[in-house]
């Protein structure tokens, strides 16, 4: 099928999941790849280590993703990340209905239109993430901060929508997950992206909304912090490449030091910072 089925509990919230077109998402992300590669070095998820793995297990349980909010390019980030590391799951998420009504696509690829800073708008994410709560087949990715945020802020702030959601929920894993944009060496930026430890609904039944909120934001601030770290110490080593992009300058300049490298007798490296081609993927893509 093109689309997939409704679940048969839906229908008691009074709102369900837009339907999902795994074609048009296969389209997209096609695409996305592509622009993706043009404007940045690389896509990087940082590696586990100290306890922290580099990425969750999502066996058979309802999961949300909630992130940090640094720039324009968060969704596209999130659902390329989502895509490769999680291909068996459909990545839904919130976006602004003006902005949705201007690309009525994207609800066939997992967003749903809200009004932001309004009672109606409040009350459909909470509708969707009700559903979103009872599929083990979705992830349902959150900026929890609402607007865009320098990464380096502290402390962190959250909208307390996602600690209304997650009280809601009677089961599931909530995941932190970091993302930065910075430069390193060379002309395009890099884009960094890290998991935090998962935290379990059913471990806090007891847990406010209030609670939840103040519990996400400080996993969220350590999860950004720790990649705050590595993205300062610009080490590749400590990521996984997902995507690489473009290096070099431009077509002349690369053109004379790959003559110039041929009659050293060297491997033309167009990286500025000298680091060797990475793959193009990673996580089985």
């Amino acid at each position: 099928m093109n689309t997939v089925d409704r679940d048969p509990g839906e229908g008691r919230s009074g709102e369900e999941l837009p339907l999902f077109s795994k074609p048009m998402f296969g389209w997209f992300m096609w695409y996305v790849r592509k622009y993706l590669a043009r404007n940045f070095h690389a896509l990087r998820l940082q590696a586990g280590g100290d306890g922290v793995p580099d990425r969750p297990v999502l066996a058979g349980e309802p999961v949300v993703f909630y992130s940090n909010h640094p720039g324009w390019w968060d969704p596209l980030t999130f659902l390329y990340a989502g895509h490769v590391l999680h291909p068996e799951r459909m990545v839904y998420g919130p976006i602004d209905a003006a902005a949705l009504g201007k690309y009525r696509f994207l609800e066939r690829i997992g967003l749903f239109g809200i009004e932001p800073g309004t009672w109606r708008g409040s009350a459909r994410f909470l509708r969707m993430a009700r559903a979103a709560a009872r599929r083990t087949d979705v992830i349902l990715w959150i900026t929890a901060q609402g607007e865009f945020t320098d990464p380096r802020t502290r402390p962190l702030v959250m909208r307390p929508g996602i600690g209304h959601a997650v009280a809601a929920m009677d089961r599931g894993l909530i995941v932190p997950f970091a993302v930065e944009y910075p430069f390193w060496n060379e002309r395009l930026p890099e884009a960094l992206v890290a998991y935090g430890p998962a935290f379990r609904v059913a471990d806090a039944p007891g847990r406010s909304a209030d609670e939840w909120t103040g519990v996400l934001a400080r996993g969220l601030e350590a999860t950004q912090d720790r990649l705050a770290a590595a993205a300062m110490a610009r080490d590749p080593g400590a990521f996984t490449t997902l995507l690489a992009g473009r290096v070099g300058v431009n077509a002349v300049y690369d053109s004379v030091r790959r003559v110039g490298a041929w009659l050293r007798g060297r491997p033309f490296d167009a990286s500025h910072g000298g680091e060797a081609r990475l793959p193009r993927t990673a996580g089985g893509r």
